[in-house]
């Protein structure tokens, strides 16, 4: 499978020993894909969107209501994006599909989420387990107020709301999460 990731951000610079978010979502993804990396904020996306299977949009230190020249055209390229492509939004990846898609993302009232977060699982998909809450580590402040037509959330709690959400059904699906490195486990 081809994949496309759209690299939203990467780490501080005082964290330049990590390797960049695409970099780190290409690992996640596995060696058994073929991952290309595109520096959204370069300006630099697929030249033909029709060559990838799937896309994945990374996190980033901006927030999408954020006055950044290559937002727009982020969210343009994805509303154009057919809907039989996988997409799964990863932390601000997560917020920039919800506005792509009719949704919307704020910085939250609430303050930040830090530390191991524990969600319930609010609807299975065909590409989850039998797990009914999930632990998974959390580091936003912004978060999805307002979920895109047709979504239904997957993973919940007071605090995140929207913390997973899917549109679609499998194969064409579209999945958003707000974590950028951490796998979920079962929550105690």
């Amino acid at each position: 499978m081809r994949i496309a990731i759209l690299e939203a951000g990467s780490p501080p610079a005082r964290l330049d020993r990590f390797p960049s978010y695409g970099a780190m979502t290409a690992r996640m993804i596995g060696p058994a894909h073929d991952s290309t990396i595109f520096d959204v904020r370069a300006g630099r996306m697929p030249s033909d969107w029709q060559a990838f299977d799937g896309y994945a949009v990374t996190g980033s230190a901006a927030g999408v209501y954020d006055p950044l020249p290559w937002i727009a055209p982020l969210i343009a390229a994805l509303r154009a994006l057919p809907p039989e492509k996988r997409l799964v939004g990863i932390c601000f990846g997560h917020q920039v599909m919800a506005e792509a898609y009719g949704g919307r993302a704020i910085r939250s009232e609430k303050g930040r989420a830090l530390g191991l977060h524990g969600y319930a699982v609010t609807e299975r998909a065909p590409f989850t387990d039998d797990a009914t809450r999930i632990a998974v580590a959390a580091f936003h402040q912004d978060q999805v107020v307002v979920a895109p037509p047709a979504t239904r959330v997957l993973a919940a709690s007071a605090f995140t709301p929207m913390r997973c959400w899917n549109t679609g059904t499998a194969p064409r699906c579209r999945c958003s999460s707000t974590r950028n490195s951490s796998p979920t486990t079962p929550a105690p």
